[in-house]
């Protein structure tokens, strides 16, 4: 120490780190990796090519769409993004009018004018209600489910809602949670397979036996759900609905995993 330097005193401060002055910009996520759905396209096609034949194919495709292309079945029903507000409002609709009357329900949306009509108007007229937006991929898909239901709905025989059981209400919503995974799958790793065999018989099976195989799993999970669920109010709906996307695509990984080992 220099000779004319004063000792250090105990009160002297000691200096503080200066913290780093927060970055200004966002985190930036790690990119996808772009080979995550090879496999699973992979198998998709295989089974497309065969024309419905390989369902060994079919069941590797969805068994590695759920467990590896997507994540696990919690991210595969996250990934429904739109389509689980969507399910969420077109039960919760079916519901109130199946607790109050299909007039009280439609009055609560003013949309009065559409008591008394066939169910398949009914729905069209509450296309806007149940899929506010087509403006993204995953609005899109939630759209596109809705109205392959209300087609589908058009050849049975549910036509009126003043006089709904509880389990054609289950067959409306599982309509369309069927068509919803359907899309987003197919979106996914097989938009164009279908179209692969060259027959168109053999498109439309294809098509019918995948849209078949996803509506096992789904009739499984709201199975599963009611039984767990047997009453739904308004505050239980959003959750009961992201319960049935999740354990639907678990039966799917299950039964993927059961057409491989057969």
């Amino acid at each position: 120490m220099p000779a004319d330097a004063a000792p250090a005193s105990d009160d002297t401060p000691v200096p503080q780190a200066v913290p780093a002055a927060p970055s200004d910009r966002p985190a930036i996520p790690q990119p996808a990796d772009p080979g995550r759905f090879t496999s699973a396209r992979g198998n998709f096609t295989r089974f497309a090519k065969s024309g419905g034949s390989d369902r060994t194919g079919l069941g590797r495709a969805v068994a590695s769409y759920v467990s590896s292309a997507v994540g696990g079945s919690r991210q595969a029903a996250k990934r429904m993004g739109a389509s689980r507000g969507a399910g969420a409002r077109l039960l919760g609709f079916l519901s109130d009018a199946q607790a109050r009357g299909v007039r009280e329900a439609l009055r609560a949306l003013d949309l009065e004018e559409l008591a008394g009509r066939p169910l398949a108007e009914i729905l069209v007229g509450l296309a806007d209600y149940v899929c506010p937006g087509a403006g993204t991929i995953d609005e899109g898909i939630a759209r596109e489910a809705y109205v392959e239901t209300i087609v589908e709905l058009t050849t049975d025989s549910l036509t009126d809602l003043d006089a709904f059981t509880p389990d054609q209400l289950q067959t409306v919503f599982e309509l369309y949670a069927t068509h919803a995974i359907e899309a987003r799958i197919c979106n996914d790793i097989g938009t164009k397979a279908v179209t692969v065999p060259a027959d168109a018989q053999a498109a439309l099976r294809v098509q019918a036996q995948l849209r078949d195989f996803i509506r096992g799993g789904v009739s499984d999970a709201l199975t599963t759900a009611r039984a767990e669920t047997p009453t739904l109010t308004p505050d239980r709906i959003q959750s009961f609905v992201d319960r049935v996307y999740e354990s639907a695509f678990e039966f799917l990984q299950a039964r993927g995993e059961a057409e491989v080992n057969q």
